[in-house]
């Protein structure tokens, strides 16, 4: 069969992947709505490595949804999973948190002061904030209100049915696991809890109750945990006895209107495959390994009367400036922690131009200052229709969705050069517009909101990420120590810097005077070329940039000169240069 709107873009993995799912919905349920899914487990904070669980189908479905198929995209709720280990960097007042270990996460009561009703609530609101400002379009499934209203009831009764089956192809996997692998290098606890996942790929498969193999796990009926035990079942009435490990509650039920429990991980993952008809779904590494619930799963969909989504497994997300990250605030950092410091396309862009095997790292370093450059290099290539045919696809999934496109700055100004103008004003706007204002006389800023948000982005940056003793401040009175200790040359490299402030007053021409001097005072046009110059220059450039930051901000380095000196001002910069 034909693919309606197949792309001929043979290089951009999106396009690759829409492709496949197209052909495999048509194959399976024909004229029907494409169906991808993601799964999220709001057991913390939900990080920037489970993003990809998200971004990779939401690509794809809206690669579908540009070519006018219909989709949906589907995020299971996991807020019905068992509340497993209190989170790096949440601890309550009373330090109780782990009393509730064992219960549903729509049980938990939420972190102190959050306006939410429950654990999961309050994390999945943060995430869902998120999605909002990337352009995600998804249909939210609870499986707390999945499960306890009885919509999964038949689904439950079957697999119970078919505990045999499930239990044999279980027990084909139930080998004794290799040693693990010493680490060659040490990894940070958050970089640990990022490679982790959800935790549910180690949950109990269901083999460890007295009767005999259970698929079920009930929640207690008195202290709400899962540490239950299935003592017996009749299957003709359905009668279920469990006792509870914690609290050595028990009670006798009847499964088929029984509501407080829930399918065992490696059981429940492929009956909602089965349930909601999922096409594509990719996995992260924990599930993927052999013996482990994709793999598992794609026998016992089979049970469910469906078949395992395909999809590809997703590689690590790594953080550039992981370290400060976690000791600050512990634990890892979400998709609102990045969107706090960079815009929704450039983060969109970090996962629409890696394939999901491949690896990559979000900076919250001095990295994101080249990341920025890197974008809007791109951004001008995609405009004058220079770009490589896979980087305009990248740039074109990440600057909008099939809706449209997302709100971008009015004038995008170099995030280095705002995070300098944020870093030198101190959050004072209209020093910062002043500054800004300068940097093209000949098409000047008139509003912070010309830059916004762009310019709030890098503010948060340098408020939030750069060390103290990192950021720039500058000098209140002349270094007259070191003015008087300056020889000839230095200070005739001063008088033609001083000299040159009035006419090259623009974020251009400063750059040009500042690289422009030790040129002249080497006998040389300031217009001359590297390739013109002895490389002697290049040194005498960085003898002369060091001076230059000494006598105004008191250190070897700071933010890009030209920035500086529009920062400080003509008459300041006069000044502290000793005119």
């Amino acid at each position: 069969m034909p693919i309606v709107g197949q792309s001929t873009e043979t290089t951009d993995w999106v396009s690759r992947f829409a492709d496949e799912v197209i052909e495999e919905s048509e194959r399976r349920a024909p004229g029907k709505p494409v169906v991808v899914a993601s799964g999220l487990s709001p057991s913390g904070p939900i990080h920037l490595g489970n993003l990809r669980e998200v971004m990779t189908p939401h690509l794809v479905a809206d690669e579908i949804r540009r070519r006018g198929r219909q989709v949906r995209h589907l995020i299971s709720w996991d807020d019905y999973d068992r509340y497993r280990k209190v989170p790096l960097g949440i601890d309550g007042v009373d330090g109780s948190w782990a009393e509730h270990i064992g219960k549903p996460l729509t049980s938990v009561p939420a972190p102190h002061g959050s306006a939410y009703p429950n654990w999961a609530e309050h994390f999945k609101a943060a995430m869902v904030e998120s999605l909002a400002e990337l352009g995600v379009e998804f249909d939210g499934i609870s499986q707390t209100a999945q499960y306890t209203s009885g919509v999964y009831r038949e689904q439950i009764l079957h697999a119970v049915r078919h505990r045999g089956d499930i239990d044999a192809i279980l027990d084909q996997y139930r080998t004794k696991k290799a040693p693990a692998k010493k680490q060659q290098k040490p990894l940070d606890e958050a970089e640990l809890e990022a490679a982790e996942g959800s935790g549910a790929a180690a949950e109990d498969d269901g083999s460890s109750g007295t009767a005999g193999y259970f698929p079920y796990k009930p929640y207690c009926g008195n202290c709400e945990k899962d540490l239950t035990t299935v003592t017996s079942y009749v299957d003709d009435t359905t009668e279920l006895s469990y006792t509870c490990t914690a609290c050595g509650f028990a009670e006798t039920v009847r499964l088929n209107e029984f509501n407080r429990g829930k399918l065992v991980w490696k059981v429940d993952w492929p009956m909602r495959w089965a349930y909601e008809g999922v096409v594509f779904e990719p996995s992260g590494v924990d599930h993927s390994s052999p013996g482990s619930s994709f793999q598992v799963g794609g026998q016992i969909v089979g049970i469910f009367g469906g078949k395992q989504p395909i999809g590809p497994m997703y590689a690590f997300v790594g953080i550039s400036g992981m370290a400060k990250m976690s000791s600050s605030k512990g634990g890892v950092p979400t998709p609102g922690d990045a969107l706090k410091i960079m815009e929704p396309q450039i983060l969109r862009w970090l996962y629409a131009r890696r394939r999901p095997n491949q690896s990559f790292k979000i900076a919250f370093d001095q990295e994101i200052q080249r990341l920025y450059d890197e974008w809007d290099k791109l951004d001008a290539k995609v405009a004058d229709g220079s770009a490589l045919p896979a980087d305009v696809a990248a740039h074109s999934r990440a600057v909008g969705t099939a809706g449209g496109d997302l709100p971008r700055t009015p004038r995008p100004l170099p995030y280095r050069t705002l995070a300098s103008v944020a870093d030198i004003t101190a959050g004072q706007a209209e020093q910062a517009l002043r500054i800004l204002g300068d940097l093209d006389p000949g098409n000047p800023i008139t509003t912070l909101d010309e830059a916004r948000p762009r310019y709030d982005k890098a503010e948060a940056w340098i408020n939030n990420h750069v060390p103290a003793d990192q950021r720039t401040v500058v000098r209140e009175e002349p270094d007259a120590e070191l003015l008087k200790s300056l020889d000839e040359a230095s200070r005739q490299s001063l008088r033609l810097l001083l000299d040159g402030l009035a006419e090259h007053w623009s974020l251009d021409g400063l750059t040009h005077l500042v690289y422009g001097v030790p040129k002249v005072q080497a006998g040389f046009s300031a217009d001359a070329t590297p390739k013109e110059l002895p490389p002697e220059i290049k040194t005498a450039q960085r003898t002369f940039f060091a001076l230059l930051y000494h006598l105004l901000v008191g250190r070897d380095t700071g933010p890009r000169l030209p920035t500086l000196l529009l920062a400080v001002g003509q008459d300041r910069v006069r000044a502290l240069l000793g005119e």
